[in-house]
């Protein structure tokens, strides 16, 4: 097994620690600057924007687990003023930051290296904060989920495996491989419900949801 490999689902952007290296992070960058964001990124783009014609009129991102940056990037393209890049692998954040020198944004976005949950307390709020295909790999659904929606000033969004009996039973099997193979990442899949709970109990309310074959996205709104 390639041990650079992701052992996530395929699309997974949940890089933590270094178990995503260089190679997997040059293979994400390639099909990025071929196909573009995945099409659930742009369904969560879209909905952060409250729509594709959507203004973001200046406003801030926080992506969370950006991987190469698809997320923010496209929000940047639609008005937000700046963002904050938030990755647990340095490979990534490489990336990501080569993209944004590609499309000449650079200088609006700030990136931090590490787990988002220890890094919370000097993170500044921002008005959109971005979580794309990142709850399912890490290990503190309640921590994570938390803490960033916390530092949403308005928006809030997710994109996370549905609640289905059959994906569980995959995580099952993935993390019984991953054993077997003494690799440290885990694929966790959670309740709609337990996930929800957290982020309303933030102060934030759904405002969009749509369910795909395997991923669902949400986003929620600050009253």
């Amino acid at each position: 097994m390639d041990p650079e490999r992701p052992v996530c689902v395929p699309g997974c952007s949940c890089a933590v620690g270094n178990e995503f290296g260089e190679a997997t992070a040059e293979r994400e960058a390639a099909r990025y600057r071929r196909s573009g964001p995945e099409a659930t990124t742009r369904l969560l783009v879209d909905a952060l924007r409250g729509g594709p014609l959507g203004d973001l009129n200046g406003l801030t991102v926080l992506d969370i687990g950006a991987g190469v940056g698809a997320a923010h990037l496209a929000l940047l393209a639609a008005g937000a003023a700046s963002a904050v890049d938030v990755d647990g692998s340095p490979a990534f954040v490489e990336v990501a930051r080569t993209e944004a020198e590609r499309q000449r944004v650079s200088d609006r976005v700030h990136y931090e290296t590490g787990d988002f949950v220890e890094l919370a307390p000097r993170i500044e709020p921002a008005d959109l904060v971005v979580l794309d295909r990142v709850v399912c790999c890490y290990p503190d659904m309640r921590a994570l989920v938390g803490l960033s929606a916390a530092h949403a000033r308005r928006r809030y969004g997710l994109v996370y495996p549905r609640d289905s009996w059959w994906i569980r039973s995959g995580a099952a099997l993935i993390n019984g491989t991953m054993r077997l193979f003494r690799r440290r990442l885990r694929f966790f899949s959670h309740r709609t419900a337990d996930v929800e709970d957290v982020v309303l109990s933030a102060g934030l309310t759904r405002r969009f949801h749509r369910q795909q074959l395997f991923w669902q996205i949400a986003v929620f709104e600050r009253s």
